[in-house]
């Protein structure tokens, strides 16, 4: 027993002045900057408090869009399939952890023999059958000592990657309800569309009934009528048109939130005038900010654990095994001393020749750690550009929307004293079809930069994490 307690002590003493072999991780810099360039003579719209964690889209203040964003946390396919892959890497962690304790295991059994023993005196060659039985039960134990720490290493890769599943699982919730979002807004756009295209065609039918009284009395040409049907014709095709995106859009929104487009429907709505923004905030945030940053960071933190996995390899794997059994012919008095057998020991295995196994998977593990670390630093670079790219397209879009809100006036207004310069009899009916084709253009361009600013809106509080950050980690 002393023997032993010594070397159950020298074990301990190994694995707490072992060290893990492999490189201990460190995150690898990114280049910076201080400010986002395109944000430097742009000013963020309300609310200027920032975004908030939990629901993002409350900053659109819009009720149907936040009932369908809250259906996606529960309903949408592929969030909940990221959740079953971050359920999976919890497991593996806790299978690593399970590999630090002893193995214990029962054994029993009853074996039959058959055996011909002769008769003293007889001269017959054919002796007596016996059968005899054996009955054995013991406990078995197995250790595997983590002297160079492999398994610590192992738990190490396994903890980082079930943080780059947890991250991946925040991405895919933001990236669907980002998308759900600019859906939503691009389904408010052609309401709005069709809207206007109610209003266009209505003014053509006026228009319409003008020249078909100023022709039949004489005062215009069969062609000015023809000119009016053709273009009150093409504005139907187009007011008929419009609801086929609009049903696109809402079959996309439908899958979005788990539900089926057949059983699905959003009542028609105005789209909203104004367009909230948030403020970027400082650059170097964004890594604590995004998730798929996150994800791609601890990628690498496990490709760099898994270095150390695969040098323990080089050294000896030390196990201590023991076990106690009891066998006998009777298994009422088979657990009594002269019966017991046991053994203990330790057991060193190292492989001595592999045929260059052990380098080739080292070099891979390298190898795999290099490619994360260059697959983080593409994602940090995606990700600062995604935040200028949305600013640039809020501030230009900005100053693009006040123009087109003139443009709307002064084309409404040129329609108005066109067409009463028809009704006059200064004008042809040419001039008509022009003003209020530009009109209508006017509108629609309009419409579309609206639509544009809300969806770069959602884009940018997207780019900037939607309001997540790595404190939400496991």
């Amino acid at each position: 027993m002393n023997r032993l307690r010594a070397l159950v002590l020298g074990v301990l003493a190994a694995m707490a002045g072992g060290c893990a072999v492999g490189p201990d991780y460190r995150r690898p810099d990114v280049e910076k900057v201080a400010a986002f360039k395109e944000a430097a003579d742009w000013q963020p719209s309300s609310p200027a408090d920032g975004i908030d964690r939990g629901a993002w889209w409350s900053i659109f203040a819009d009720q149907d869009l936040d009932r369908l964003e809250r259906e996606v946390e529960v309903s949408n396919q592929n969030v909940r399939a990221a959740v079953a892959a971050y359920d999976q890497a919890r497991a593996l962690v806790r299978e690593s952890r399970s590999s630090f304790w002893p193995t214990i295991g029962a054994t029993a059994s009853r074996q039959r023999t058959n055996e011909t023993v002769a008769v003293a005196g007889s001269t017959s060659r054919n002796g007596t059958p016996v059968t005899s039985t054996t009955d054995s039960a013991g406990l078995n134990a197995s250790w595997d000592v983590d002297v160079w720490g492999q398994l610590r290493r192992t738990l190490e890769s396994n903890s980082s990657s079930a943080q780059a599943s947890a991250a991946a699982l925040a991405a895919a919730r933001l990236s669907a309800q980002a998308t759900l979002a600019s859906d939503y807004f691009q389904l408010r756009a052609q309401d709005q569309l069709q809207s206007l295209l109610d209003d266009t065609v209505r003014a053509q039918q006026q228009s319409l009934k003008i020249t078909e009284s100023r022709y039949r009395y004489g005062v215009a040409a069969k062609a000015d009528v023809v000119s009016a049907q053709a273009q009150l014709f093409s504005s139907q095709s187009q007011q008929v048109n419009a609801r086929v995106q609009r049903a696109v859009l809402e079959h996309a929104i439908a899958v979005l939130v788990g539900r089926q487009p057949g059983n699905f429907s959003i009542a028609p709505a105005a789209l909203r005038t104004d367009v909230p923004t948030v403020p970027t905030g400082v650059p170097s945030t964004l890594l604590e900010r995004r998730p798929d940053i996150a994800q791609a960071e601890r990628r690498m933190a496990a490709a760099n654990a898994q270095i150390g996995v695969a040098v323990s390899s080089y050294f000896p794997s030390l196990t201590l095994a023991a076990s106690l059994a009891y066998q006998g012919n009777t298994i009422s008095h088979l657990i009594t001393t002269p019966n017991r057998v046991w053994s203990f020991g330790p057991e060193l295995a190292l492989s001595v020749f592999d045929g260059g196994l052990r380098r080739a998977q080292v070099a891979q593990a390298r190898g795999a750690y290099e490619a994360s670390v260059a697959s983080y630093r593409q994602t940090v670079l995606a990700a600062f550009q995604q935040v200028e790219d949305e600013v640039a397209t809020l501030r230009i879009l900005q100053d693009q929307a006040a123009i087109e809100i003139e443009a709307v006036k002064a084309a409404k207004e040129a329609e108005s004293l066109t067409l009463d310069q028809y009704k006059a009899g200064t004008v042809p009916y040419s001039s008509v079809i022009a003003a209020q084709t530009t009109t209508f253009s006017s509108e629609q361009t309009a419409l579309t930069v609206l639509s544009d600013r809300l969806q770069a809106s959602v884009n940018l509080v997207s780019a900037l994490g939607g309001g997540w950050t790595t404190r939400e980690l496991p």
